[in-house]
């Protein structure tokens, strides 16, 4: 068997999990190497990566065949998807890859619909036993709803679009103003991120709940991780109701002392780097599992309270580097490095 090359795709700003990546395939016998996926040449992770394609947008025709022409020019042995959008899609293609002898690191087709969608999300959870956030489409709402309450789109991602309404006038308009939105209780108490990794036959093999304490577009600017049992058994009680395979993170909250799940997202989090840096980490334990490799099950043993606190950074690029990199792609093309023809 060569070396254990990963793809993972929608790069963007995601260079602390390129960089676990890149260390976790470093410490296989035969290595191997870390491409990124993207449609701007200018993001960050694809000057950290070993390689970088330019693909479409996963909502455009042929992403699916560009991905495919990535896995065979750099013999990808694992796909690491990162944006909600892709995730049914590649869910649904993950046969096709599986037999090119790729593993695709997404869960079940029906799992990433139903997290894809935030009201299928909390009723079925609700029917299934788990706390979760009683969430409503507007044509529910009876005239005497009770206020506060929670308005965000049915698909979204990073807080976009989300509002908190206090008044039946502030809830007529966001119903207006957001596309498409789904209502939601509003749930006060501290806010915590769950990271759960599975196996590819869903089995949970590690759980780090992180309090959010400090949150910027949508990502965690500043947090713990918590060893609190109460998330721990939400997080295997979730697992349960949907079937995963590698990473997922669950949004909650405390409320009343007891965590009530709003969201969930079957693909790593904005903050994994804290889970990786407390002694959980999900990118290693995936290449162990890609390269036939047991990986023991250490839920609970990651360090307690131990905080991350994040600054800006930035990648310099010289004149030739940047324009070589912005060179327009053929349509449908997948392209060696971006900018430059396969």
């Amino acid at each position: 068997m060569g070396p254990l090359n990963v793809l993972i795709t929608a790069g963007s700003r995601r260079v602390p999990l390129v960089k676990a990546f890149r260390r976790a395939v470093r410490g296989l016998p035969r290595g191997g190497r870390v491409i990124v996926s993207d449609v701007n040449a200018m993001s960050p992770a694809v000057h950290v990566a070993d390689g970088a394609y330019r693909v479409p947008l996963a909502n455009e025709a042929g992403y699916i065949e560009a991905l495919l022409d990535v896995v065979a020019a750099e013999d990808v042995r694992l796909v690491v998807p990162t944006i909600d959008d892709e995730l049914p899609l590649l869910a649904a293609a993950r046969p096709t890859f599986e037999a090119r002898g790729v593993q695709v690191a997404v869960s079940p087709l029906a799992t990433t619909e139903i997290c894809n969608d935030k009201f299928l999300t909390c009723e079925h959870l609700r029917r299934h036993g788990v706390a979760a956030a009683r969430t409503y489409l507007p044509s529910m709402l009876s005239s005497s709803a009770p206020l506060p309450l929670f308005v965000k789109p049915r698909a979204g991602r990073g807080g976009i679009g989300a509002f908190a309404v206090r008044t039946p006038r502030e809830l007529e308009f966001f119903l207006s103003y957001v596309e498409d939105p789904v209502v939601q209780q509003f749930l006060p108490g501290r806010e915590f991120t769950i990271d759960v990794f599975c196996d590819f036959g869903g089995r949970p093999l590690a759980i780090v709940p992180r309090e959010r304490v400090v949150i910027r577009s949508g990502v965690m600017d500043r947090g713990r991780t918590a060893a609190d049992p109460r998330l721990i058994d939400l997080a295997v009680a979730t697992a349960r109701a949907l079937p995963f395979r590698g990473a997922v993170n669950i949004q909650c909250r405390l409320v009343d002392d007891a965590p009530v799940v709003f969201e969930i997202n079957p693909r790593f989090s904005g903050g994994i780097s804290l889970t990786i840096a407390a002694g959980a980490d999900f990118p290693q334990m995936l290449v162990d599992l890609a390269a036939g490799r047991d990986v023991r099950s250490s839920i609970g043993c990651f360090i307690d309270n131990l905080w991350l606190t994040s600054y800006e950074s930035s990648i310099f690029l010289d004149e030739e580097t940047a324009r070589t990199a912005l060179a327009p792609v053929p349509a449908g093309a997948a392209r060696r490095t971006l900018g430059e023809a396969a």
